[in-house]
């Protein structure tokens, strides 16, 4: 697969690249280090990485929200991660626009 235009900046990826967790690494890893908790405490959109940034950045739209404000606090996380490891995101993406 080739580089996707929505993310530009250092170390562009393709999506095969994609780290994957392990149940033990994902264990690990503190609920705040994740875009969304649901309701039931599971975990989803891990961002504690620059390449699950990429991947909750590419997964956003496919995930299944309790609300849209939940949704809105997700998009706002995502946003925030990919700012804090210089990731551009595309004006026109899912993400990048309000409510997803």
């Amino acid at each position: 697969m080739g580089q996707d235009s929505r993310f530009r900046g250092r170390g562009a990826q393709p999506e095969a690249s994609l780290a994957q967790l392990d149940a033990a690494e994902r264990e690990q890893l503190k609920k705040s280090q994740f875009a969304y908790v649901d309701s039931d405490g599971e975990e989803k959109l891990p961002i504690h990485d620059e390449t699950h940034v990429r991947n909750a950045i590419a997964r956003f739209s496919q995930t299944d929200f309790e609300s849209k404000a939940a949704q809105e606090r997700a998009r706002k996380k995502i946003m925030a991660a990919a700012e804090r490891y210089k990731i551009e995101v595309d004006d026109n993406s899912n993400i990048a626009a309000r409510g997803g």
